[in-house]
């Protein structure tokens, strides 16, 4: 794995990159980075009519964690609604679903934000920390993206 952090906006990454976010299984997508990621690709509709019974379905299952990849974008799935607080262990088992995801596609160059860490108020350390474990015996290339 190659890991960097920088200062800068997200979506000025290269297009060969693919973005990864956090969503609830809502889909609600109200505050924060979802904002503009739902204003840029239409995310909440495509979400909802794509898979119009996932809250449901997420609960029918006990699930806890999820990845759905949308176009170039995958939506890590770490909580039922937009209320709930991720936990570090959905926050893992959601990069291991696109872990899993990225190996299926032949995805090698991945960009995201601080994930976790915004408004649900995740330690960057421990998150960054998660994604060096998950990722580390990949060619997957990771770049993070921090505000100034």
């Amino acid at each position: 794995m190659k890991y960097e952090e920088q200062i800068g906006d997200l979506f000025s990454c290269p297009e060969e990159y693919y973005l990864a976010h956090c969503i609830s299984a809502d889909f609600a997508m109200g505050k924060g980075i979802v904002v503009e990621f739902n204003k840029r690709y239409d995310m909440k509709n495509i979400l909802k009519k794509t898979y119009p019974d996932y809250l449901a379905q997420w609960k029918a299952d006990g699930r806890k964690f999820d990845c759905i990849l949308v176009g170039r974008v995958f939506n890590l799935i770490t909580k039922e609604r937009y209320f709930n607080k991720p936990t570090y262990e959905t926050l893992r088992g959601s990069l291991d679903k696109m872990l899993t995801l990225c190996k299926e596609i032949s995805v090698k160059k991945v960009a995201m934000p601080v994930i976790g860490c915004g408004l649900d108020r995740l330690k960057w350390d421990k998150v960054s920390e998660i994604i060096k474990e998950t990722f580390g015996d990949t060619d997957i290339e990771i770049i993070i993206y921090k505000q100034e």
